[in-house]
């Protein structure tokens, strides 16, 4: 008996050697493709992702615009992601759309919305309501924007509260910082958007206070506008204390990530005396 258990040991190791190896040859070859795909992910994330898009991973700093010299690369990279990732197949229609492919780009957002991309219900709400490769349908745009903002998208939120047009069709600033409030409990851009809205009195009473502490928190996570409102804010000691050095600071953080008020912010600071014509009209500022 110890004998034949022995045979049959023995006789069962090739059998098992080889369901090892086609195991591990299994777990080498998944990873591939996995990698394959993450790695086309990763291109398509590095040249066209949003950096307002929810869906984009907080590693991923996103871009503002596409650059030219990357459009071809990233609807190549993007085109292969898309098929299993909505984020991807929103940022290919950030590439064609920078290629001026309107009606390409329109098809891949709609793909992404129907997957749930809010960001790509907003670039569609915002073709209807400019007309951009569609009929003009501000009806539809509002649809759109509605959707984007019940998801907590601060952009779908900041433009459904902007849309104006026919009876019925109006802005509803009330409603628009309500959706704002529930999205700025993690959103960079929702915070910035919900202060700017407390700051100038927009759909409820002006709070100063309450928009600086917005601004500080989307400051934090370098959103470039709450930097210079931040900067704007300190300056004035609006809703809080005044803070020239810091001011400075926030207008140098925003300038570096291209806002343009925040350089003609650090520009007055520089050169503080102003010259007018005798109409009032600025003529240069003196320096020294």
């Amino acid at each position: 008996m110890a004998t034949k258990t022995m045979t049959q040991r023995i006789g069962a190791t090739p059998l098992i050697c080889l369901l090892g190896i086609a195991a591990g040859l299994a777990v080498l070859s998944a990873p591939t493709r996995v990698q394959a795909q993450s790695a086309d992910l990763v291109l398509c994330d590095r040249l066209a992702a949003d950096p307002a898009d929810p869906d984009k991973p907080a590693d991923v700093k996103g871009v503002a615009d596409i650059a030219k010299a990357d459009i071809a690369t990233a609807i190549k990279f993007c085109r292969t992601a898309s098929g299993g990732s909505r984020r991807a197949m929103f940022q290919l229609g950030r590439a064609y759309a920078a290629n001026a492919q309107a009606a390409e780009a329109l098809a891949a957002w709609r793909k992404a919305a129907d997957k749930g991309s809010t960001s790509a219900m907003v670039e569609l709400g915002v073709a209807y309501g400019n007309g951009t490769g569609v009929a003009r349908d501000e009806a539809q745009a509002r649809k759109l924007f509605e959707r984007a903002a019940e998801a907590g998208n601060p952009r779908g939120v900041s433009n459904l509260a902007a849309l104006s047009g026919g009876a019925g069709a109006g802005s509803d600033p009330v409603r628009a910082r309500q959706l704002l409030a529930k999205s700025a409990e993690t959103n960079a851009e929702a915070q910035y958007q919900l202060g700017m809205m407390l700051s100038e009195g927009i759909g409820g009473a002006k709070d100063d206070v309450a928009a600086r502490s917005l601004f500080e928190k989307a400051a934090a996570q370098n959103h470039a506008g709450a930097l210079e409102r931040m900067g704007a804010f300190a300056q004035s000691g609006r809703g809080g204390a005044s803070d020239k050095d810091a001011a400075k600071a926030y207008y140098e953080k925003a300038a570096a990530l291209g806002d343009d008020d925040a350089k003609k912010a650090l520009e007055r600071i520089k050169c503080p005396y102003v010259l007018k014509d005798k109409r009032g009209n600025v003529v240069s500022n003196m320096c020294f």
